[in-house]
Parts: C-alpha cells; sequence; structure tokens
C-alpha cells in the first residue's frame, strides 16, 4: 500500500514531528517523545488523544474504538481510499496540534488558526482548549486574597 509513505511525506513536514519504525509495523510519528500517532503497513492508522476528545470523535463517527486497547484514549481508523487518506491526515493534525500548542511561541494563535484551517467544530475547538499552556508572567487582573480592594495605579 502507498499509504505509508503518503502518510512518511505529508506528517514528516511538520514542525518538530520525527518519523520511526512502528514496533508492530508501519511507521510511528513522534512530537519529541510523544506518539503523535502511527499508520500499519495495511493502511490502519492509530491515534492517542485524550479521553474527552477520543469520546468526541467515536461520538461524532470520526474514528472506531482501538481493537487492543478500547477503552482508553487511543483510536483507530482504516484508510480505503484518498477521502480515508486525508481523514486520517485530519485526524492526525488534532493530535499533533495538542503538543504543538505546549511550544508555540503563541498558542492561543496556533489553536485559531489550526481551528480554521482544520475547519474544527465549536465542540473540538473547546475541548483542545484546556491544552493552551498558560502563559508565563501573566498579570493577574483580580485581587489574589478576598475582602480587600485593589486600589488603580
Amino acid at each position: 500500500m502507498d499509504h505509508l509513505k503518503r502518510f512518511e511525506e505529508e506528517v514528516s513536514t511538520w514542525r518538530n514531528i520525527s518519523v520511526h519504525a512502528h514496533r508492530f509495523g508501519g511507521r510511528e510519528f513522534r512530537f519529541g517523545s510523544a506518539e503523535v500517532g502511527h499508520v500499519h503497513t495495511g493502511g490502519v492508522v492509530d491515534i492517542p488523544f485524550p479521553r474527552s476528545v477520543r469520546d468526541a470523535l467515536l461520538a461524532e463517527g470520526l474514528v472506531g474504538e482501538h481493537r487492543w486497547v478500547p477503552n482508553s484514549g487511543w483510536t483507530t481508523f482504516q484508510v480505503r481510499s484518498e477521502a480515508d487518506f486525508n481523514h486520517a491526515v485530519w485526524l492526525l493534525r488534532l493530535s499533533y496540534l495538542r503538543y504543538a500548542m505546549k511550544t508555540a511561541a503563541a498558542p492561543r494563535r496556533l489553536l485559531e488558526r489550526q481551528s480554521d484551517e482544520l475547519r474544527l467544530s465549536p465542540r473540538f475547538r473547546a475541548l483542545l482548549e484546556p491544552f493552551l499552556p498558560l502563559a508565563a508572567g501573566r498579570v493577574l487582573t483580580a485581587p489574589l486574597t478576598t475582602g480587600t480592594r485593589a486600589e488603580p495605579h
């Protein structure tokens, strides 16, 4: 099948992605040491997601349960056509986005841009927002203690 080569060509262009042999055959895609997903030689794509995202993907019929670990965040999708290939890339990009936000200079802007590019529904965008890192040096707009008023400067 051509899917392995095409996946590798597509996904290897994404920033911070490395491609490795997968222990059960196929190719594995990593962001640093974290696995974004892998594709088997037969066109089966397995992708880990946080449970909330995985449950939403299952509820909308966008993925199947992983056959070996169905009660985890892992999902499975079978590539049989060009439309399936494009959908599998979309799924892998969704997994990738969670890691990319952790290292982005402007993670909220990245989420907004990728939400548009991936045509994410408000539901999926909301499910990814908890993975936005808190900005270092954030200025609080309310006092930390109760019972006192902050004076304007």
